[in-house]
């Protein structure tokens, strides 16, 4: 299921890390300091690598897409 913006703005922050899915290896990491940060997960050679886009709200959704 792609995200929202307001799904976004209403994350709630935990006690440890966890990711909000958006499709296609793209994924929001909520941190506990209230931060959030877009990654992306991909395969290269066969190897799992992650890719950061930026920290939310510098980097929108759309940008992040």
């Amino acid at each position: 299921m792609a995200l929202s913006d307001l799904q976004i703005r209403k994350a709630p922050i935990r006690e440890k890390p966890y990711k909000l899915s958006d499709g296609g290896g793209l994924f929001l990491l909520v941190k506990p300091n209230a931060s959030k940060l877009w990654q992306q997960k991909y395969r290269y050679h066969g190897k799992e690598r992650l890719l950061s886009h930026g920290q939310y709200p510098d980097v929108s959704l759309a940008q992040a897409r």
